[in-house]
């Protein structure tokens, strides 16, 4: 079993900047991928980034160059960092767990954290 706890959502102009926290906790694995997706109202879910730790890192061409994940290990931390957000950014964000080397198809979810990008 793993937890998955989000924070950091809110509200934000178009052009800036918010930081979103994971904290995981549970069980450990050899072989998992961790990520995030989003959902917005009348849209699929969107896997937005995974890190596989047999693959590396993988971001959508909706947010590359503009999203990031560090992460802290030590502290079972993973984070979203967002950069020059637009109004399509706003939606709900989810920390996500995946078995195997691709976030395709996730274990376990987080509550989700909202984030809304006004123009």
């Amino acid at each position: 079993e793993v937890h998955l706890v989000e924070s950091g959502g809110g509200l934000v102009q178009a052009g800036g900047s918010l930081r979103l926290s994971c904290a995981a906790s549970g069980s450990t694995f050899d072989d998992y991928s961790i990520g995030w997706w989003r959902e917005a109202p009348g849209k699929e879910r969107e896997g937005v980034s995974c890190i596989s730790l047999s693959v590396g890192t993988y971001y959508a061409d909706s947010v590359k160059g503009r999203f990031t994940v560090p992460s802290d290990v030590a502290k079972n931390m993973l984070y979203l960092q967002m950069n020059s957000l637009k109004p399509e950014d706003t939606t709900v964000y989810y920390c996500i767990f995946a078995y195997g080397d691709d976030c395709i198809d996730p274990t376990f979810w987080g509550q989700g954290t909202r984030v809304t990008v006004s123009s």
